[in-house]
């Protein structure tokens, strides 16, 4: 299979590329908008539930104010080199996670398969089985694991 791009994170650091290398590193699987859940006895284990972030479209994955998403949920992370040691929380999928460990991106990824779709049509993403944050509350999230990392 050809690569669409030149596979600029295989050349460079997370630090050494620019804002659009960076945030084109993001394949729109929306896992990093799930919310979680951290063991209280196992503080290295982050449960990842079903339940969107309440500006997460839940079929497409991709964040409906993405530009003022801080002025709405202010403790939403940001991603940034600078953090990179600290991506342990990220899914095993995630672009970030894997350049910053070191690793290549999966044959599924946009800038390997140059479909942005394939996120989806692969089953990494969970675009129409997540469910929306309000419609269940924060004492049931737990009802709501779908993986561990």
């Amino acid at each position: 299979m050809a690569q669409r791009v030149s596979a600029f994170w295989k050349r460079k650091t997370l630090e050494q590329m620019d804002q659009q290398e960076w945030e084109s590193l993001c394949d729109g699987c929306g896992l990093c908008c799930l919310q979680k859940l951290e063991d209280e006895d196992d503080a290295a284990s982050i449960y990842y539930t079903r339940v969107a972030c309440k500006l997460l479209d839940l079929n497409s994955c991709r964040c409906s104010d993405y530009a003022n998403r801080r002025k709405h949920v202010p403790d939403c992370v940001q991603l940034t080199p600078a953090t990179a040691e600290e991506f342990a929380w990220l899914p095993p999928t995630c672009a970030y996670r894997l350049v910053a460990e070191g690793e290549d991106l999966p044959p599924w990824h946009h800038l390997v398969c140059g479909d942005r779709d394939a996120v989806h049509k692969s089953g990494i993403s969970q675009a129409g089985r997540m469910i929306a944050e309000g419609s269940v509350a924060d004492d049931d999230w737990e009802e709501h694991i779908i993986f561990r990392v």
